[in-house]
């Protein structure tokens, strides 16, 4: 799988974790904090690499990366926090063609995902390639075309849309379907995340234990509404 020159992934690390009771970037999962498992899977992967997060102090231990110039980390645009202003956030950071974003609490981030929505984009010239459930979009594992999608986000933003997709019916988009997602991604698990402690510890037993069902993995959960 290589690189196209023109990605550029954000991993959006600036939620409030309020139902988690920290950083979610930070909390420990399998013996790491829980930001890594994005950057270890995606980073291969990526042209550019951005952490959106509103407290970069906490996350000292990047700094090796961010010195090599690896990742950048950006804190969100808007004072007050929101779904759709943190896409905003994410896709005015990047200086690339096409931006994917990716929620830090997903604990299984596929590149196999985001490089086949990247090759429906550029294929077809439409604006959004965006995993679609029986439970909605998915819009942090989707993929996004910079020029196009920039001033719709600022102008719904700024119009006080909330929701992270209530701007994708002005766009042309790419619902990538259940079956699509399982093409491009066998393993599955792309959606999994985690909330709330003992979401967290029940991931990390299932992790171990090898107990994923197949629901689970190719389906996900239900995302939370201020996601769709």
């Amino acid at each position: 799988m290589s690189k196209s020159g023109n990605l550029t992934i954000v991993v959006q690390a600036g939620g409030e974790s309020r139902r988690m009771g920290r950083s979610k970037a930070t909390v420990p999962f399998l013996g790491e904090p829980l930001i890594w498992r994005s950057i270890n899977r995606l980073l291969p992967l990526a042209d550019e690499f951005i952490i959106t997060t509103n407290e970069p102090q906490n996350l000292d231990f990047l700094s090796d990366l961010v010195d090599l110039g690896k990742i950048r980390l950006v804190t969100d645009a808007y004072e007050k926090r929101g779904a759709l202003r943190g896409v905003y956030t994410a896709i005015n950071a990047a200086s690339k063609d096409y931006v994917a974003l990716v929620a830090c609490d997903m604990i299984f981030p596929s590149r196999n995902l985001i490089a086949a929505e990247l090759d429906a984009l550029m294929e077809t010239g439409a604006d959004v390639a965006v995993p679609r459930t029986q439970f909605g979009y998915e819009p942090f594992h989707g993929v996004y075309r910079r020029t196009t999608c920039l001033p719709v986000v600022y102008e719904a933003a700024e119009a006080g849309e909330i929701k992270a997709t209530g701007w994708f019916d002005k766009m042309q988009t790419i619902d990538f379907t259940s079956e699509k997602v399982a093409k491009a991604e066998p393993r599955g698990g792309c959606f999994i995340n985690v909330n709330t402690p003992e979401e967290l510890a029940s991931a990390e037993r299932k992790i171990i234990e090898g107990g994923y069902h197949e629901r689970e993995m190719f389906g996900g959960t239900p995302a939370p509404s201020s996601r769709g």
